[in-house]
């Protein structure tokens, strides 16, 4: 994540999506949330076996496990990131349900359904949903399945995307793209992405590597990030 930063500060100008997973899986936090706040964060504070982070992007905790993690960075005025935040929220979420349709998910905004995903009294992304979050149905009843968050900084802007392959303990209830009907690698469905944004933009995103501006940053970032003070500000 710190070179999903250092994407949003500095360097080439040119759009950006990223693809990863997480080894060992973490729990990071949303940029404004106290620690205190996130009760799961609270109970697994100095557990090296899920290291806690936090991210430049807003937005609730999340634990990064068996999951496929996306980033777009670009600038403001991007065809993506252009009016209103919440259009741009419904355009990514768009090539996102794209790509799930591949595997059998029907993702659909929320709008007012009831989610057995919510839980209250969590500081945890997945158990709290907005209207125009991603959901799908599962043998349980209507369930959050994407988690986003924006940040938007002197005309750049940086997405993160946070979809779940597989069910995760910590985040029970949960949709999943299993729940489409079998086990999805998250090699595959990073294609499925790749392939609905460029039917999306007309553009083929092409494999890159940081420059030596964007690398420079990253080293910022990630002392940034290593550092206690700034997992357990605010």
């Amino acid at each position: 994540m710190a070179a999903d930063a250092a994407l949003l500060v500095g360097g080439c100008r040119v759009p950006t999506l990223r693809l990863y997973t997480w080894e060992p899986c973490a729990l990071s936090l949303g940029y404004f949330q106290r620690v205190e706040d996130v009760p799961e964060a609270v109970a697994r504070r100095g557990d090296p076996r899920r290291p806690l982070i936090r991210r430049r992007t807003g937005g609730g905790a999340i634990h990064h496990a068996s999951e496929l993690t996306f980033s777009i960075a670009a600038d403001a005025d991007h065809p993506l990131y252009t009016g209103p935040i919440a259009e741009s929220y419904q355009r990514v979420h768009r090539i996102v349900a794209t790509a799930l349709a591949q595997f059998g998910v029907s993702a659909q905004p929320r709008g007012e359904r009831e989610l057995v995903s919510d839980v209250a009294g969590t500081g945890m992304c997945f158990h709290a949903s907005h209207p125009l979050d991603l959901v799908w149905e599962t043998p349980e009843g209507w369930a959050k399945g994407v988690g986003s968050a924006q940040r938007r900084s002197e005309g750049r802007v940086l997405h993160h995307g946070s979809i779940k392959l597989g069910p995760d303990p910590l985040e029970p209830h949960v949709a999943t793209v299993a729940h489409g009907g079998g086990q999805v690698e998250a090699r595959e469905l990073g294609a499925a992405l790749i392939g609905a944004l460029a039917a999306a933009s007309g553009v083929t995103p092409m494999p890159g590597e940081l420059t030596a501006a964007e690398l420079a940053q990253l080293e910022r970032e990630a002392r940034a990030f290593a550092h206690p003070a700034f997992t357990g500000r605010r």
